[in-house]
């Protein structure tokens, strides 16, 4: 991914699809990606992705996968099948299950691009040695990261405080995805490790998810205007 442009991903972190082409119209157009979560997909289900490509965005599906690996592969199938172009699994899931994802990915006509998550940026080093990890937050995602990656995995999602090491470790070309994105003056909310754009631009961050601080802004575009500038 050397060379590769910075850009912004808006976290459609609202309830129904009626909620997504307001978001849509507040923002502006140069903003190519959109990241499906959870809440969102349980709640509209395919239906909102095929709303997303009409409007000829980007799709970021963070489903977070983390299952024996024939569902695994079988949910990767699927996705593909909606073109989604980004899709997470979790590397907790482990090699197999992190093999048999890349390899049904790699098998689709229009292969998603795999991104493991290694740590939540909600979790602590305390939160996870209360979960019996002993390994530090940043030591966890060069673990889990490099087996990913060995598995054939195309990226990684860290929080900004890990990239800088991670790049160091694994070089340009894994995507690394960031959430926990803010401006300097907003509050961290329940993310234990945010940062800037600028702070992740600057630490080679691919892809840069930011969701309250736009949805709950005063003014979306112009907020979504000034992140905009940071990316180069």
């Amino acid at each position: 991914m050397c060379g590769m442009k910075p850009e912004l991903v808006v976290a459609l972190d609202v309830p129904s699809a009626g909620d997504v082409e307001p978001v849509l119209t507040r923002l502006p157009d140069a903003i190519r990606w959109y990241k499906v979560g959870l809440e969102l997909f349980t709640a509209a289900g395919p239906a909102v992705l095929d709303l997303l490509r009409r409007h000829g965005k980007h799709i970021f599906l963070d489903l977070k996968l983390h299952d024996i690996p024939n569902t695994v592969a079988a949910a990767v199938r699927s996705a593909a099948r909606h073109r989604v172009d980004l899709l997470t699994v979790h590397a907790l899931g482990g090699r197999a299950m992190l093999s048999a994802a890349a390899q049904a990915a790699a098998a689709c006509e229009t292969p998603p691009r795999l991104i493991a998550v290694t740590t939540l940026t909600s979790l602590s080093d305390d939160d996870l040695k209360e979960a019996g990890i002993d390994r530090t937050v940043g030591d966890q995602a060069i673990a889990l990261g490099r087996m990913a990656l060995e598995c054939g995995v195309d990226g990684l999602v860290c929080s900004v405080h890990e990239l800088e090491r991670l790049r160091a470790t694994f070089g340009a070309d894994p995507i690394l995805v960031t959430p926990g994105i803010r401006l300097a003056e907003e509050q961290a909310g329940d993310q234990k490790r945010v940062a800037t754009p600028e702070d992740a631009v600057r630490l080679g961050s691919n892809f840069l998810v930011v969701g309250r601080s736009l949805l709950n802004a005063a003014d979306p575009r112009a907020t979504a205007k000034s992140m905009l500038g940071h990316l180069g």
